[in-house]
């Protein structure tokens, strides 16, 4: 598949699954998975879902600027970059983040090995 069409694919599921049901993303992450949240490590597929899913707001919508992607490695990793806006329910300005990830290709499919987090304040 395409890179840049794989990366897409990936970002569509990710947020769409984000903004709907993030206990859904635990299948995107193992138990070597590491998620940076805003200067956080959490490792750990259960530790990640679990802070995903107790941040402090229950509805959101991403909206997606930007992503990039390259291989990585010789077993057909990704290194996929994201940039976008982050509305929350009952707010009325969007918050910009950019995110990270590093998917590992394991038999056909991708994991999440790495992840890293920003809000960007300006």
């Amino acid at each position: 598949m395409d890179p840049d069409a794989l990366a897409k694919a990936f970002v569509e599921h990710y947020y769409s699954t984000f903004d709907s049901n993030r206990a859904g993303l635990a299948s995107l992450y193992q138990e070597g998975s590491m998620l940076t949240f805003e200067g956080q490590k959490i490792q750990g597929s259960t530790n990640i879902v679990a802070k995903l899913t107790s941040l402090p707001f229950q509805q959101c919508k991403h909206n997606i600027t930007t992503v990039d992607c390259q291989p990585s490695g010789h077993a057909g990793g990704m290194l996929v970059f994201v940039s976008g806006n982050l509305q929350l329910a009952g707010e009325q300005h969007a918050l910009k983040f950019s995110q990270m990830f590093h998917l590992i290709s394991n038999q056909g499919t991708y994991y999440v090995f790495n992840d890293i987090f920003r809000l960007n304040y300006a």
